[in-house]
């Protein structure tokens, strides 16, 4: 198959570019294309640029996306890939989710002790996710949380040094650098972040020559998966401030399950849906069982997070 070079817009990090690099395979192998027929153009995001903030503080899951969908839309590059846990449940106008790699090792791994119960009395522990940070207190209250931003190098640094004790990052990540840091935690007790392992390819809605590459080389496990998980945060309105952990496996039942807690991880409610007929469907009754059981505590940190 000819094809005229298609643009492969994607962030700078070494985690985005191996990424990258994946989906440009899978179009590669899956069209035939040669080389030089997917070229990939970095670019730098605002999330990439601030590293001394908190995420939710400096504007949300946007930073690390608005850059790459102002360049689709001004024809800059021809699609995107994005790790799906840091894209907005919303897209921008005029974008679409076109297609998502099969999903990898979805668990967060525990840097810096072999378990949580081992994380040493009253330790500094790193990490700038609400979810994260609302976990751990749940499970050890007695421990200290503090931000940690910046790429998986400059976090394992933190642990090197002794800034803090313990920390996480998402096994996909790790795998993907290839880096056998850490150590996994079963998602029986502690779920991930929405599409957390899933990679996805954004394009300009409608392009008629963009879609059709990208769809045959969508994984539709994957993708049934992220339609329930980021419908869970649509019906909960969750934004980077919200501290909500869902998964759905790929299993024959089709498990939904999601945990939501407040702030200081005093609060907690869990369920669970059956997502073996409609992904969203199922994604948005789960939010509602949830809202309707939550503390007032969660409900007010749902209501403080921006729209």
């Amino acid at each position: 198959m000819t094809v005229a070079p298609i643009r492969l817009g994607t962030r700078a990090s070494p985690l985005a570019m191996a990424q990258a690099r994946m989906a440009a395979s899978a179009l590669s192998l899956t069209h035939g294309l040669r080389e030089g027929d997917v070229q990939i153009l970095p670019v730098q995001t605002t999330g990439d640029r601030v590293q001394d903030r908190p995420l939710a503080e400096i504007g949300g899951k946007a930073l690390w996306t608005k850059e790459l969908d102002r360049a689709l839309i001004e024809g800059e590059i021809d699609f995107a890939v994005h790790s799906m846990k840091d894209v907005e449940t919303r897209l921008a106008a005029g974008v679409m989710l076109a297609a998502v790699l099969p999903r990898a090792d979805a668990r967060d791994r525990l840097i810096g002790a072999d378990s949580i119960a081992d994380i040493p009395a009253g330790a500094i522990v790193g990490t700038s996710s609400p979810r994260r940070a609302a976990q751990l207190l749940n499970r050890r209250p007695d421990l200290r949380v503090e931000s940690l931003r910046g790429n998986v190098e400059t976090r394992l640094r933190a642990i090197a040094d002794g800034r803090v004790a313990a920390t996480f990052l998402a096994a996909a990540g790790l795998d993907r650098l290839g880096i056998s840091a850490g150590v996994a935690l079963s998602l029986d007790e502690w779920l991930p972040a929405a599409s957390q392992g899933i990679v996805g390819i954004t394009c300009r809605d409608g392009d008629a020559r963009i879609v059709p590459l990208l769809a045959a080389i969508s994984d539709a496990a994957a993708f049934q998966a992220l339609r329930a998980e980021r419908a869970v945060l649509e019906g909960l309105g969750g934004s980077c401030h919200t501290a909500v952990a869902v998964h759905a496996d790929s299993s024959p039942t089709g498990n939904l399950r999601a945990e939501l807690l407040s702030p200081d991880g005093r609060d907690s409610i869990r369920g669970e849906a059956d997502v073996t007929t409609d992904p969203h469907a199922a994604g948005l009754h789960l939010a509602r069982t949830l809202m309707n059981r939550a503390t007032p505590a969660i409900l007010q940190s749902l209501e403080q997070a921006p729209a």
